[in-house]
């Protein structure tokens, strides 16, 4: 091909890359990101192919229409909702937002949560769950790594499935790509274990690979529930070491809110299998547990599956409603403006607002962009803190002692964009004192940030902000 044709096409594909990115609905900031690397030659728009744009197949298509056709809302939401909205507007203002942004999510009652302050504790309970499961068991998660924490947990799916038990399960193929061969689901699948890859990568080219299933649920009888940030490895219960103590924490429900979870797996799994289920059969109306407060398990994803970024929205409505105090943990710390300003706004009008980040990283790289949002936040009053034992990985938000979420979406692009992640939303329920000791703890540990401590060298500031200008697609 002649050069200046060559030229003219390069020219012609980056028109049409840099057309699209200008008509995406995303934030300013992943249009400018993504606009820089249009200019690339032929690697850029390849590269935004693959990473940036999000297209629907006609199989996505007809899926989302047979989704919305389903509305779920349990019995008695209607009236919890009444009752709060009477007791606390502020609270029913940003349970009605949630509830609006995900149709898989409802207000529940009759539900006891148990809140645990690391792998260890969490993977000890679940295995206790496992061993008396009857009727099925489902299992969603990012990582699956085969070790003590995994072997042990497969032994006890193989053991139900041998009891005619059914086990379904999904973990990411990016996710698992460096701790479980090709083959792996094949595998299971003649244990007995319905298991399949979440959006595989291959044998077909997907313009899809920045939507990953960042999930972590397990769900037994549709009786209990887990979720958090603890994956299915053994760093996650420290049974090895990789950056010092792994800090992580999890959520068990026991109730009627485990419907909402069990939902989300099933529609995810009709996401990525085709196969709609008997959403009732796998339901158990009568499993209440006396308790105090409300549980809101909800889900996000990517537009448009989702109709909004449901994580980032439900961090914003809860910041903005908050009196005293916001607490937050991440592994990361790379957001937008937007969602920036609200945490500053909340710390400029007396918000005692801390978040914590890992003073020992697992990626380095990302460890300068979280550091490179600090002096902003600083200088609004919001309090920084590293956690200095290790890595904390977990993912949690404390509002006003009254507020609490725990679940999988860190605070970076990719969970809040990208991403399909899952929370669950507590409000004054027992198990947010627990959560409230678990901060105090983490603080204890923690050292914090000061502005005249951030040094840093020339060279040092300058792949600081060349790693600003691309955090939106990190």
């Amino acid at each position: 091909m002649a050069p200046i044709l060559w030229i003219t096409v390069l020219i012609l594909l980056s028109i049409i890359t840099i057309i699209s990115i200008v008509n995406r609905n995303t934030t300013p900031e992943n249009k400018v990101t993504w606009l820089l690397v249009a200019f690339v030659p032929v690697f850029g728009p390849l590269l935004y192919l693959m990473f940036g744009e999000r297209r629907l197949s006609k199989k996505e298509i007809k899926q989302l229409k047979k989704l919305g056709s389903m509305h779920f809302q349990e019995a008695n939401s209607q009236l919890l909702k009444e009752k709060l909205k009477e007791s606390d507007k502020a609270a029913y203002g940003v349970i009605k937002s949630l509830l609006s942004m995900d149709t898989n999510a409802d207000i529940y009652d009759q539900t006891a949560s148990t809140f645990f302050p690391n792998g260890e504790a969490m993977w000890k309970k679940m295995v206790e769950d496992l061993k008396k499961a009857e009727k099925f068991i489902f299992l969603e998660y990012y990582i699956i790594e085969e070790g003590l924490m995994w072997n042990r947990i497969l032994d006890i799916l193989e053991q139900k499935v041998a009891q005619g038990v059914e086990v379904k399960m999904l973990y990411d193929d990016i996710g698992c790509m460096a701790t479980l061969t090709g083959d792996y689901a094949h595998r299971l699948r003649q244990l007995g274990i319905e298991a399949h890859k979440f959006n595989k990568v291959i044998p077909r080219l997907t313009v899809a690979y920045n939507n990953r299933d960042h999930r972590k649920i397990l769900i037994v009888d549709g009786q209990i529930a887990y979720t958090g940030g603890v994956n299915l490895a053994d760093e996650y219960i420290n049974h090895v070491e990789r950056f010092g103590y792994w800090k992580d924490s999890g959520i068990r429900l026991d109730g009627l809110a485990v419907k909402a979870l069990t939902r989300l797996f099933l529609t995810t799994w009709y996401i990525n299998r085709g196969e709609i289920s008997d959403f009732d059969q796998y339901h158990l109306e009568n499993h209440s547990i006396p308790s105090d407060g409300l549980t809101i398990p909800y889900g996000s994803g990517p537009k448009p599956i989702f109709r909004a970024q449901v994580g980032k929205k439900v961090y914003q409505s809860l910041i903005n409603q908050a009196t005293e105090s916001v607490y937050i943990t991440t592994p990361y710390l790379i957001i937008d403006y937007d969602l920036t300003e609200t945490i500053k706004n909340a710390a400029m009008r007396g918000v005692d607002v801390r978040i914590i980040t890992p003073y020992i990283p697992d990626k380095k790289f990302i460890q300068l962009v979280t550091r490179g949002a600090y002096p902003d936040l600083l200088s609004a009053g919001v309090r920084i803190y590293e956690y200095s034992p290790g890595f904390i990985h977990s993912k949690q938000m404390l509002v006003d002692e009254d507020f609490a979420v725990v679940g999988t979406i860190n605070l970076d692009y990719r969970s809040l964009v990208h991403h399909y992640e899952n929370a669950v939303l507590l409000y004054k329920t027992p198990s947010i004192r627990e959560i409230a000791r678990d901060f105090r703890n983490i603080f204890a540990d923690s050292q914090e940030v000061y502005p005249h401590s951030i040094k840093t060298s020339w060279y040092q500031k300058l792949v600081k902000e060349i790693a600003q200008l691309f955090a939106p697609i990190l």
